[in-house]
């Protein structure tokens, strides 16, 4: 089956449709306890978990969904971490999701890769509104919103359930278009 996605490009990393391939390096940070609950998953059980997770991405075209990238490290080529358009509609929005295996944390790993996907949502998509929300006590993921600049909208009170039942609160960021043309034309991203 043919790639829905491009392959995007950064100074340090190489953004392409994940694959069955990434399955180890992926399980490497998603079996870690403090991984997925933070982004809304389970932690990955095995291998095969993972393995699954990977098939069910790679079937999100079929339901009209883009897919999810996997991000690769240029120093390594390895894979360390996801970064998607999801909940997508045509020519109108999606939400921005991101996950960072930690060992790679502190290296704004998720600004440059969420960058290549936002530039692309809106500049190839033509989509007028990228969404990103994350739990009030995701300190890490409030930042990220931060540094690309994502204006904050509000709190999403008992907005999401967890796979645990847990239901919490989200804080709810919202980029347009007009925002993001904003931010290049002033180079924004750069200060």
């Amino acid at each position: 089956m043919k790639s829905s996605l491009p392959i995007l490009e950064t100074n340090r990393l190489i953004l392409r449709e994940i694959r069955e391939s990434d399955s180890l390096d992926m399980y490497e940070y998603a079996q870690l306890p403090y991984i997925g609950p933070q982004a809304g998953w389970e932690p990955h059980g095995s291998i095969s978990h993972t393995r699954e997770v990977i098939k069910s991405f790679n079937r999100k075209p079929q339901y009209g969904q883009l897919g999810v990238f996997a991000i690769l490290y240029k120093a390594n080529m390895k894979m360390i971490g996801t970064v998607e358009l999801h909940t997508y509609t045509r020519n109108f929005k999606a939400e921005l999701g991101y996950t960072v295996n930690p060992q790679y944390w502190g290296m704004g790993i998720a600004c440059e890769s969420s960058k290549a996907v936002i530039r692309w949502g809106f500049e190839e998509l033509n989509l007028k509104r990228i969404e990103c929300c994350c739990f009030t006590d995701n300190n890490q993921s409030r930042r990220v919103c931060e540094k690309l600049l994502f204006p904050f909208e509000g709190i999403r009170r008992k907005g999401y359930k967890l796979y645990n039942n847990y239901i919490g609160d989200l804080e709810c960021y919202a980029m347009t278009d007009d925002d993001y043309h904003r931010i290049i034309e002033n180079d924004l991203w750069n200060k």
